[in-house]
């Protein structure tokens, strides 16, 4: 090779490693979303079906519900479900409420993350409406009661797995977020009745 073709073929090399690091980039931000796609779609990691409407279709069978409340490291708030557990027919529309309170002095705003276990439950579970869809504000001294309605799949009895299943557990843990802007001082928590 030529001193004249050396310079060449580095700079060849240089945009070939640029490109890659551009496309490993690309991919890294595209990988976040693909990945909530998926397990929305799968049920993948006990992520929850989400629906509109309520469903029309119950069956006789009945499942064992259970719920069970978190807060992730540094969410002074405390949580709680109002009732551990309920059983409902398949099909059949649940509600179901948590509790919040915040014991501090400041407006703390929060997110809930949620799952179901097992994780082969979690495309046949569905929600219909969830305190989880909207960030929460809960102001010094605030209580509130927060409601998630929901069904369970007819179709997870056509689920080898799943028509086996005798008890599902929904999980929430809140973290703390930035409250919104103009925010620390209104009053109330979004889409949550008070119980002061």
């Amino acid at each position: 090779m030529s001193q004249r073709q050396a310079p060449a073929a580095q700079k060849k090399t240089a945009l070939i490693l640029v490109g890659v690091v551009a496309l490993m980039v690309s991919l890294s931000f595209a990988a976040v979303p693909f990945y909530d796609w998926f397990c929305r779609v799968t049920g993948f990691g006990g992520t929850t079906g989400v629906a509109e409407t309520e469903s029309h279709n119950m069956l006789d069978r009945r499942i064992t519900l259970r719920f069970d409340a978190s807060l992730a490291a540094g969410m002074p708030w405390e949580f709680r479900p109002a009732v551990p557990e309920m059983q409902i027919r398949i099909g059949e529309n649940g509600l179901a409420f948590y509790e919040a309170y915040n014991p501090t002095d400041r407006a703390i705003a929060g997110t809930a993350s949620y799952n179901v276990a097992p994780y082969s439950a979690g495309g046949y579970f569905v929600k219909v409406h969830c305190f989880c869809f909207e960030q929460q504000v809960l102001q010094p001294g605030e209580r509130v009661s927060m409601p998630v309605s929901f069904y369970v799949d007819p179709s997870i009895m056509d689920d080898p797995e799943g028509r086996l299943l005798k008890e599902i557990t929904l999980s929430y843990t809140f973290h703390v977020t930035d409250l919104p802007a103009g925010q620390a001082d209104a009053g109330g928590a979004a889409a949550s009745t008070a119980a002061n």
